[in-house]
């Protein structure tokens, strides 16, 4: 029962994710943490950022990781198996479509409309993120503040969108430059 319920799970994540990996974290989080609680909001996060370490789209690690979290490698294989089938159905359909109709003003006006969405989700799950970064949680409480979180952050995002440093690179240097100050200020 439970290789169904993966199963379903990330083939709802595969067949709504629409827009990407970063579009797929608010459904993933729906998925894992709200509806069938298999991680807690936490967990999410650690994930989510090993998702992104890691080589290959933030939604399949993501089932992966749940799957083999929840019922080991058969889960691991079945939510991946899940998290896919849907786009390989979908992009094969949509491959044929667009090179029939590309030229059509129509299907452009569809995918141009399409844009603000994946937009907004991806503001989403990021504005979760952040809070669960800054606060701890999923409520914001100034007494949770996370101080070192914050300048991590805004470091992270000026050298990234200044300086154009490479994301691998900000992302070790951040963890290492985390615990360097938790282990000095004893947070």
């Amino acid at each position: 029962m439970i290789f169904l319920h993966l199963f379903l799970s990330f083939l709802q994540v595969g067949l709504f994710s629409i827009g990407g990996g970063y579009a797929a974290m608010p459904l993933i989080q729906n998925q894992v943490v709200d509806t069938c609680h298999w991680l807690t909001m936490g967990e999410f996060t650690d994930l989510i950022t090993i998702a992104e370490m890691t080589p290959g789209p933030i939604a399949v690690n993501s089932a992966t990781f749940v799957g083999i979290r929840i019922a080991g490698i058969p889960g691991a294989i079945i939510a991946t198996f899940g998290c896919i089938l849907p786009s390989c159905i979908i992009v094969s359909i949509l491959a044929f479509i667009y090179y029939r109709y590309k030229e059509m003003s129509l299907l452009q006006s569809v995918l141009a409309s399409l844009r603000p969405a994946v937009v907004a989700l991806i503001a989403g799950a990021g504005l979760s993120i952040l809070s669960m970064v800054l606060f701890g949680g999923d409520k914001i409480n100034i007494e949770s503040f996370d101080i070192i979180g914050c300048g991590l952050f805004l470091a992270a995002f000026v050298i990234l969108r200044k300086f154009k440093w490479n994301p691998i690179l900000v992302m070790v240097l951040c963890g290492a430059a985390g615990l360097c100050l938790n282990l000095l200020l004893g947070g």
